[in-house]
Parts: structure tokens; C-alpha cells; sequence
């Protein structure tokens, strides 16, 4: 005897439709994971490159004035002018193909920023006026080197700074 396929025999499985949505939904769980996990990393690159500008900046402004208040005496830039160098007693501070550098007594210059980072547009504004305490006031820009031209590699901050002589 031959039996008919009835509904109550209906096989076990996926039709197209359910199939398709499934692809569609795990499809969407994916792009979004994946999505997210580019956000994350592209926010983490631009928090180090920020983060390598602020503490290149930082430190040699911070070098910069701690030299002049521990300083006797300025010897360049003279009162009332700007220069592209300082020097304090026996120390210079200048730039060379991007970097701040500086060279103490005889010694040397060495380089004070990293090759991660370029630095333009130093300046020492010798602010000071007869009979008062000499006054510097320095400035520059620090810029982080993107070699791959993406977005995240991307920032440049100005630092400004002053100090006194303490005499």
C-alpha cells in the first residue's frame, strides 16, 4: 500500500525565506561588530597620538622654563626682541630639521624631541624690561608625523610657556 505525504509528514528543515533572514541578521550582527571594533581601535591610535604631542610639548617647555628660572642671566634674545634661539648662561635652546635641541656648555646639542614628532615655529620673546626681572616667553609648534595619511595620525598643538630669572 502507498501511503500520501500528508501534512503531518512534512520533513524537518529551513525554507529559503528563513535561511535568507538568518544570513541577513547575523550579517548585520557582524558589520556592526566590526564596525565598532574600528571605532575602537581609530579612537585608541588618535588618544596615542595626542597623547605622544602633549607629552613631547610638555616636556621640553617644561625643560625650557625650569632652565631659565634656575638661569643668572639671558644672552639672547636681548630686552624687547624674539629669536629663534635662547640662551641662558651657558645653555642654548634652538631647533634643527624639526626638533628642539639643546647644547650645554661645550658639549653637544641633543635632541629634547622624538622623531615621532616634528616641531615648527620656535620662538623666545625676551620680554623683559630694564630693572625688572628678566622675563622669557617661548613658544612652538609640535605636529605628530603621519606617514600613513590617515585621519587618526593627525594633530598638532601650539605650546606657549614663560619664566622669570629668580636672581
Amino acid at each position: 500500500m502507498i501511503k500520501e505525504k500528508g501534512p503531518a509528514c512534512r520533513q524537518a528543515g529551513f525554507t529559503l525565506i528563513e535561511l535568507l533572514l538568518y544570513i541577513a541578521v547575523a550579517s548585520i550582527i557582524v558589520f556592526t561588530t566590526a564596525s565598532l571594533l574600528r571605532f575602537t581601535l581609530e579612537s585608541r591610535i588618535k588618544n596615542q597620538t595626542i597623547a605622544e604631542v602633549e607629552q613631547q610639548g610638555s616636556q621640553v617647555m617644561q625643560l625650557i622654563t625650569q632652565n631659565v628660572r634656575n638661569g643668572t642671566a639671558i644672552n639672547s634674545p636681548t630686552i624687547g626682541a624674539s629669536s629663534v634661539s635662547l640662551s641662558v648662561d651657558t645653555t642654548v635652546f634652538d631647533l634643527s630639521s624639526g626638533a628642539i635641541r639643546i647644547k650645554e656648555g661645550a658639549g653637544t646639542a641633543v635632541n629634547l624631541t622624538s622623531s615621532k614628532v616634528t616641531v615648527s615655529s620656535l620662538n623666545f620673546q625676551n620680554l623683559s624690561r630694564v630693572g625688572t626681572p628678566n622675563t622669557i616667553r617661548a613658544s612652538f609648534v609640535v605636529t605628530f608625523i603621519n606617514n600613513s595619511a590617515r585621519n587618526e595620525y593627525d594633530f598638532t598643538k601650539t605650546f606657549y610657556g614663560s619664566a622669570d630669572l629668580r636672581k
